[in-house]
C-alpha cells in the first residue's frame, strides 16, 4: 500500500480571505437592510425607517465583521462605536463625492450619478475595511499575521 501523495493546497492570503468575508457580510446586511427599508417604509416615515435600519444594520454588520470577517474576540460598545465612526466617515465620503459631482455638473444623468456614488462607496468600503482591520480589530489581525509568518517560515524550512 502506498502512502497518499501530498498535494499542496492553495489557500487565499489571509488578508484577501478577510476582505472577501467582509464584502459578503457587508453585502448581505446591505441587501437585508434594503428589503427591510421597503417593508418599513409603508408603516412609518422613510426618514425614521432609514435611521432605524441604519442603526440596526450597523450593529449587525459590526457583529458579523467581528466574528466572521476578522475573527476577533473583541466585543462591546466600544467596538460598535468605533465601527459606527467608520460608517460615518464612509457616509461623509460618499456624500462629499455626490456634492462635488453636483457642483461640477448641475444635472448629471442617473448613470453618472450612480457611477460616482458606487465608485465612492467602493472606495469607502476599502477604506472602512482597512480601518476596521488596523484599528478596531487590530489585535486579532496581528495574531493572524504572526501565525502566517510562522507558518510561512515553517513551510520554507
Amino acid at each position: 500500500m502506498t502512502a497518499p501523495a501530498h498535494r499542496p493546497t492553495s489557500t487565499a492570503h489571509p488578508l484577501v480571505a478577510a476582505f472577501v468575508r467582509f464584502v459578503v457580510c457587508g453585502g448581505g446586511v446591505g441587501l437585508a437592510s434594503s428589503a427591510a427599508l421597503v417593508l418599513l417604509s409603508g408603516r412609518m416615515s422613510m426618514v425614521v425607517a432609514n435611521a432605524l435600519i441604519s442603526v440596526v444594520s450597523t450593529v449587525l454588520a459590526t457583529e458579523l465583521h467581528s466574528r466572521i470577517s476578522f475573527r476577533s474576540e473583541r466585543r462591546g460598545w466600544s467596538v460598535h462605536l468605533q465601527s459606527g465612526l467608520t460608517v460615518a466617515v464612509s457616509y461623509a465620503f460618499t456624500t462629499g463625492a455626490l456634492l462635488v459631482l453636483h457642483s461640477l455638473q448641475s444635472a448629471p444623468s442617473a448613470v453618472v450619478e450612480q457611477s460616482v456614488y458606487l465608485s465612492a462607496s467602493a472606495l469607502a468600503g476599502v477604506g472602512r475595511f482597512a480601518l476596521l482591520r488596523v484599528v478596531v480589530f487590530a489585535e486579532r489581525a496581528a495574531k493572524n499575521d504572526a501565525v502566517l509568518g510562522k507558518s510561512s517560515v515553517a513551510m520554507t524550512a
